[in-house]
């Protein structure tokens, strides 16, 4: 056990507990047993490409690209100047939108971090970072969003932590990107149709309200009555006492003092999306789009919305679809120009990712479990839960 550990982490650790399968394959069973070091021979890259092979996860993969290549061979005549498109955009601005997408992970990981450590367990950012990323990598090629999964796999697997209280940061720091998403999505509609909303963009921002008030009373109702109504039914007491930890990780993370902050890092993550896709507008230079910043945030966040349905890795397919169709209907982008943006944008955000993650994937500790992770005690000066 790394020194520091906080005693409630380390009796997450010590305590004797029921297997738990490994939710990805990737590793063998999981238990909330401490973690002993895991040879650097032991075969998580073979098992992470036994998951490739599998059926589901080929279909999830092939039935897009058919369906995208279907779309492509259809309107084969108007998009053939797609790649003439995409070369002339100017290098210098490909590569700052690089720059701005991936100044989102050190942020990405800060965040995550200072989740962490309101739960009573601290990690350095450089680490909350790398983990995450390999998490991003693990959700561009297996559908599912089992990346997500996977993150709380790998936390554990290099520390002593909570399995059930780092699920609980996970899952509160998507709650804050939906938050994010969709008020700032508003925000950016509405000044970007102010003079004239389509009614599709009305349907979008009716989804986008809905949404905010179901996260809202759902969170409530979680808070003050997840543990009373899951007494009333026939779990064992081992679901409740995971569930308990899980609500620990959830609400223990948000302290009332470090909300703004957290709100304000969320924030600047998602303007990193919608300052990428705008600058890869720019680097691209049709002079007939005319794509503000808040249009291009707008797109941004319509199209990461999409990125989490699970039906494919990364949203594949869908997507690309929906970038494609609000910049052809609500900005009134001809099909070509917008085929191009929507590509230059995936190979920034999705291919990239997979690229560069397989080679982090290989090389990092982490997937085996020897990473080694220093941790601090953090439990004094945890908040209250909100």
């Amino acid at each position: 056990m790394a020194a520091g550990t906080t005693p409630a982490v380390a009796s997450d650790a010590m305590e004797a507990t029921p297997t738990l399968d490994d939710p990805l394959g990737l590793g063998g069973p999981l238990t909330l047993e401490p973690v002993e070091p895991i040879d650097e021979s032991d075969v998580a890259p073979e098992s992470l490409a036994h998951r490739l092979r599998q059926p589901r996860t080929i279909l999830s993969i092939v039935v897009p690209l058919a369906i995208i290549a279907f779309f492509l061979y259809l309107n084969r005549d108007r998009l053939s100047q797609v790649p003439s498109l995409i070369l002339q955009a100017n290098p210098a601005l490909v590569l700052l939108a690089f720059i701005v997408f991936y100044l989102g992970f050190p942020l990405r990981g800060y965040r995550w971090a200072r989740l962490l450590r309101q739960t009573g367990f601290g990690i350095q950012v450089k680490d909350s970072t790398e983990i995450l990323y390999l998490s991003w990598f693990v959700n561009c090629v297996v559908p599912a969003k089992l990346g997500d999964v996977y993150r709380a796999y790998l936390l554990k697997m290099n520390s002593p932590a909570s399995l059930s209280r780092t699920f609980g940061t996970v899952f509160i720091e998507r709650i804050l990107d939906i938050f994010a998403i969709a008020i700032l999505g508003l925000a950016a509609g509405f000044f970007s149709f102010r003079d004239g909303m389509p009614p599709a963009i009305k349907a979008v921002f009716a989804v986008g309200i809905v949404t905010v008030i179901v996260l809202g009373v759902g969170m409530f109702t979680m808070r003050n009555f997840g543990l009373r109504i899951l007494t009333r039914l026939p779990f064992p007491p081992r679901i409740l006492e995971l569930y308990e930890r899980f609500e620990e990780g959830v609400f223990g993370a948000v302290g009332l003092r470090h909300l703004p902050m957290l709100a304000f890092v969320t924030g600047l993550i998602w303007l990193t999306e919608g300052l990428r896709l705008w600058i890869v507008v720019q680097a691209l230079g049709f002079p007939d789009v005319h794509l503000g910043i808040s249009g291009a945030i707008f797109v941004a966040l319509i199209g990461s919305l999409l990125t989490a349905i699970p039906l494919s890795p990364a949203g594949l397919g869908f997507a690309q679809a929906g970038v494609i169709g609000v910049l052809t209907v609500a900005y009134k982008v001809p099909l070509p120009e917008a085929t191009a943006i929507t590509i230059l944008d995936w190979v920034i955000s999705v291919l990239s990712i997979i690229v560069l993650g397989a080679v982090l994937y290989v090389v990092s500790p982490m997937p085996r479990g020897v990473g080694k992770l220093k941790t601090t005690d953090t439990s004094e000066g945890a908040a209250s839960p909100a």
